[in-house]
């Protein structure tokens, strides 16, 4: 492969990253499909690639639908709740694309990664390429191999199954998202019932990703009650005065890192609606937690 070749490869892949990573949930995964879109690249007849953006975007996308197809029968026999792999947002690097719109927020956020695994593959990439990068559908039926009314049908299907359309969980600025999330930790961490009872919704509910390999929660826990009483056992573990609680941004949204040492333990990424405490996502996985562990360095 030549230098300019390569050049030209290294511009697209943060492009090519934010893509993968909103296909598969997975930073490590997506780091490996960008990889092998490289691989397919630096052996391309030139002649075949006019435009290099679109040639990799189709290369990129049917890589990603190949590994869901493989990807949702480990995921049926994974232990305990599926979330996201965590990604740092609030850095110079900008891996998953601008995020300074709600809907671009939106596009990455742990509620909508969540609630995309319920799409097929094919409904999952005409979702991402229509939602988040603004492709038209002209040009999605050309990425994936259908014809354009199949490609509308597909978005249409997809917005069906997200519930028409995810519900907005920006509907506060950024500094006052912060300081919710501030409050929520200092009252958890304090033992503070009343604190949290104000903050927590009705009908909150708390994930716990350990994947089988660290002790977790294997159900959701639901309702305001279950999740205050959840949260204050956490809060009193022995463990918890040991561990260092870092405020980061995380896909978009204000979170909490757990680390000992220079080790990161945990992800904690709350949601916010209507100005309460909705849900609460914690990724405790350690091979979840490694990408953003290397962001940390």
């Amino acid at each position: 492969m030549t230098t300019q070749a390569t050049v030209e490869f290294e511009a697209h892949r943060p492009r090519l990253f934010a893509l993968a990573y909103r296909m598969l949930g997975s930073a490590s995964e997506a780091e490996d499909a960008v990889q092998d879109a490289y691989l397919r690249w630096s052996t391309a007849d030139g002649s075949a690639v006019r435009t290099p953006a679109a040639w990799l975007t189709k290369v990129v996308t049917n890589l990603c639908i190949n590994r869901l197809t493989s990807a949702r029968a480990r995921r049926e026999r994974y232990v305990g709740p599926w979330l996201p792999e965590p990604v740092l947002t609030h850095t110079a690097d900008g891996r998953l694309g601008p995020l300074e719109t709600a809907e671009q927020r939106e596009s990455v956020s742990f509620a909508l990664l969540t609630l995309m695994e319920r799409l097929t593959p094919a409904e999952r990439a005409v979702f991402v390429l229509r939602e988040a990068f603004g492709h038209s559908h002209r040009d999605i039926a050309e990425v994936i191999g259908v014809g354009e009314a199949h490609s509308r049908q597909l978005h249409r299907r997809a917005r069906e199954r997200l519930g028409g359309s995810p519900r907005r969980h920006f509907d506060v600025d950024a500094a006052q998202r912060a300081k919710l999330v501030e409050r929520f930790f200092a009252a958890t961490l304090d033992g503070d019932v009343a604190g949290l009872e104000r903050l927590l919704a009705d009908d909150v509910v708390a994930w716990a990703d350990g994947g089988g390999r660290v002790t977790a929660a294997r159900r959701p826990v639901t309702g305001r009650v279950k999740v205050l009483r959840y949260l204050l056992g956490l809060g009193a573990r022995p463990e918890a005065a040991v561990i260092r609680t870092d405020f980061a941004e995380v896909n978009g949204e204000p979170a909490v890192l757990f680390r000992v040492g220079e080790d990161l333990l945990g992800v904690v990424v709350p949601e916010i609606h209507e100005g309460r405490v909705s849900a609460v996502r914690t990724v405790l996985n350690p091979d979840k937690l490694a990408f953003a562990a290397g962001q940390l360095v």
